[in-house]
């Protein structure tokens, strides 16, 4: 429940500092991608701190080198929360990490049918609930990134001929 409080929080916030919309208030889709990254640092980051051990749990039996693998997950959920920010990489960070997310599933619904961790969010359907807002929000932030960039790429075409 945590990642998703953060991923409101912030990104209301963001959109309430301000920013390039029209009425002044920065447009959801842009604010969203702040939200996430804060959500994705946190999340990342517990891949290693606090958490570390609950993860390596969740891994299905059937994959490989649990901990490499939460290892691996952590080190793209960080890079993803920074290829967010970086205007350049934005959409392109957004698509992987819903992709991430939805090759990490599998240890959702593991996590979930054996009762690893024990909150009402731990349950198969508020977890799938909440990863297919996850994706829904990266899904979002790429396509509302590559739209404005054709936008702008379009503003500065050369004009051609008439």
């Amino acid at each position: 429940m945590v990642p998703l409080l953060i991923l409101v929080l912030v990104t209301v916030a963001v959109r309430l500092a301000g920013g390039r919309g029209p009425s002044g208030a920065r447009p959801w889709p842009s604010a969203l991608r702040f939200g996430l990254a804060a959500m994705f640092t946190v999340t990342g980051c517990a891949h290693f701190v606090g958490m570390r051990d609950d993860m390596i749990a969740m891994v299905p039996p059937s994959l490989p080198s649990p901990g490499t693998l939460v290892t691996l997950t952590g080190v793209l959920e960080l890079l993803g929360a920074v290829g967010l920010v970086w205007r350049r990489t934005t959409g392109a960070a957004a698509a992987a990490l819903g992709l991430l997310m939805v090759a990490m599933f599998p240890a959702n619904v593991f996590a979930a049918t054996h009762g690893l961790i024990a909150e009402w969010t731990d349950h198969l359907v508020p977890r799938t609930i909440l990863q297919i807002v996850y994706v829904a929000a990266t899904a979002l932030v790429a396509r509302h990134h590559w739209s404005q960039t054709k936008v702008e790429e379009g503003e500065r075409a050369p004009a051609g001929p008439r």
